[in-house]
């Protein structure tokens, strides 16, 4: 039981980060743009979370746990929503091809990540020597009605929050006015165009807020899963496009996107709850979330229903000179 109640909060953990760069995703890719950028979004809005929490520490003699929190928040929107924004730029303004300016955003976050995770290792004295205590604390409190409940006992606030945003998501996509706008812009931005749906304006917002909440992932990565240190070991990249393969899982929809990341947390940590395993057959089993994403792709695919399927202009470039 002790095991059980031990790989579902890994899992619950682990998915939590992949949830949240699905969710910011599934609004990008809703817009009709196709953002491979999501590991990198996520380093920045790890380290910005980070930076901004250390420097706040280090500087005060009594930090505030809660104060603390809003900073590395504050910190991680706004870096995560700017890499959106640099996104939208390049790719719907000057039209370049969003595959490369996705894959170049991942390369510069996780480099601008890592040299100042680095640099606010050698400040603090060492590798591994980062310390945010009262802002990791604050992010890693249980909340107290749910504290004496098992699996629940050791989750932060950020575990419930994603679920109550895949939530809305789903509900602002399918049940506002707004939602359906992005998706027409989505699915064909000629005819929304026609219809007086400003495309430009739909598409920069959803890149922009998808991102910072992507970024989210990142900084509970850092905050809550690694405690408030920084570890240049690529773990945020993995999640990354683990994020990605959610989308695809997920078949764009954020509610499917809840227990598919907690699926592919428990897929991914099994190997350490099964004795005897040698280190390839360890690796293995860290493939099953990919493979499971590729045979959900194959069995929709060969359903052929429209539901199930991708924006139709996800990751086409619109030129309205061309309507």
């Amino acid at each position: 039981m002790t095991q059980v109640l031990s790989i579902l909060q890994a899992a619950i953990v682990f998915g939590t980060v992949i949830l949240y760069g699905a969710m910011g995703e599934i609004l990008t890719e809703k817009s009709g743009n196709l953002n491979l950028g999501v590991p990198g979004i996520m380093y920045l809005g790890g380290i910005a979370g980070l930076a901004g929490s250390f420097l706040y520490e280090t500087s005060c003699a009594a930090p505030n746990g809660f104060v603390g929190l809003l900073i590395a928040l504050a910190c991680a929107l706004i870096a995560s929503a700017l890499a959106g924004l640099l996104y939208s730029f390049l790719t719907i303004t000057l039209r370049a091809n969003q595959n490369v300016t996705g894959l170049t955003l991942t390369i510069f976050g996780s480099g601008v990540a890592n040299l100042f995770g680095g640099a606010m290792n050698k400040m603090a004295g060492g590798v591994g020597q980062i310390s945010v205590a009262a802002t990791s604390g604050a992010f890693r409190a249980t909340l107290p009605f749910l504290s004496q409940i098992g699996v629940f006992s050791g989750l932060g606030f950020m575990t419930y929050a994603a679920i109550v945003l895949a939530i809305l998501l789903h509900r602002f996509l399918n049940k506002t006015r707004k939602g359906l706008n992005l998706r027409a812009a989505g699915e064909d931005p000629a005819t929304a165009d026609a219809a007086g749906i400003s495309v430009t304006r739909y598409k920069y917002l959803a890149i922009s807020i998808g991102s910072a909440i992507t970024g989210m992932g990142g900084l509970y990565y850092v905050m809550d899963y690694i405690k408030g240190t920084w570890a240049n070991d690529g773990g945020i990249e993995k999640l990354g496009w683990l994020a990605v393969a959610l989308v695809i899982f997920s078949r764009w929809k954020s509610p499917h996107a809840i227990w598919g990341s907690y699926l592919f947390g428990a897929l991914f940590w099994l190997y350490f709850y099964i004795p005897g395993l040698t280190r390839s057959s360890q690796e293995i089993f860290k493939m099953l979330p990919y493979i499971v994403t590729i045979v959900v792709l194959v069995v929709v695919s060969l359903k052929k229903s429209r539901e199930n399927e991708p924006p139709a202009s996800l990751g086409l470039p619109y030129f309205r000179e061309e309507r």
